[in-house]
């Protein structure tokens, strides 16, 4: 993409030590950069030469705090397009995912997440990934892995993601929900199953339930972070 062209959209990846993933994520972006969507990396304070990697496969790559929520919102600050998307480091896009969200915003501007797949060897990922679909769908509150995203004017209508060190993609979709319905694309984002496969399935179930039912309940995000970490 050249630097005077106005991206319609800006993708957003948040980093912290992803050299074992960042390549092959932007790598799989390259395509978008050509039809002029603007990717934009922002590290939280790599020391495994994640940013070096990044810089040739990405428009832009800022340095940050780290933070999820102070990397997400610096890369919104200098993103250029008009909607932005927030994609994990581990989550790949499908190729039709761009033009998929150009429908759904063409129909009614807003926000919205994908369906997510989860890749591992654990046989339960499929169903857990059945699950977060499902409750996301249901309850129109979507997660981080589901590559969110949002008109630059709703986006900062809600206020950015809230600063908080946990629960900021659920906290940013109950403040966009409240204004508009998000639309639940069925196309599905791949991300990867490492977190279950390191901590176990079951505990990692168990404890991504607890957070959220004590979020729900008003527990701070800054006592939930103990117990996640």
């Amino acid at each position: 993409m050249t630097a005077s062209a106005q991206p319609w959209l800006s993708v957003i990846v948040p980093a912290l030590n992803e050299a074992e993933q960042i390549a092959r994520t932007l790598g799989d972006l390259q395509p978008l950069r050509a039809q002029g969507v603007e990717i934009i990396v922002v590290d939280g304070g790599s020391r495994d030469g994640t940013v070096e990697m990044a810089e040739p496969l990405a428009d832009q790559v800022l340095l940050s705090d780290c933070g999820r929520a102070r990397q997400l919102n610096a890369g919104a600050v200098h993103a250029r397009g008009d909607v932005l998307l927030f994609l994990h480091a581990d989550t790949r896009l499908p190729d039709t995912a761009v033009a998929a969200v150009r429908a759904a915003m063409s129909q009614r501007p807003g926000w919205g997440r994908f369906d997510v797949s989860i890749t591992g060897k654990p046989l339960m990922l499929p169903v857990i990934a059945w699950f977060i679909n499902q409750r996301s769908r249901w309850s129109g509150i979507a997660t981080g892995d589901q590559a969110l995203f949002f008109t630059r004017e709703l986006f900062y209508r809600v206020g950015k993601f809230p600063q908080q060190p946990l629960m900021e993609d659920v906290e940013i979709s109950r403040r966009a929900k409240a204004i508009c319905p998000p639309h639940c694309l069925r196309l599905r984002v791949s991300t990867s199953g490492r977190r279950w496969e390191k901590h176990g399935v079951w505990r990692t179930i168990w404890l991504m339930w607890k957070l959220r039912y004590l979020y729900w309940r008003g527990v701070p995000a800054v006592v939930l972070v103990r117990a996640y970490r």
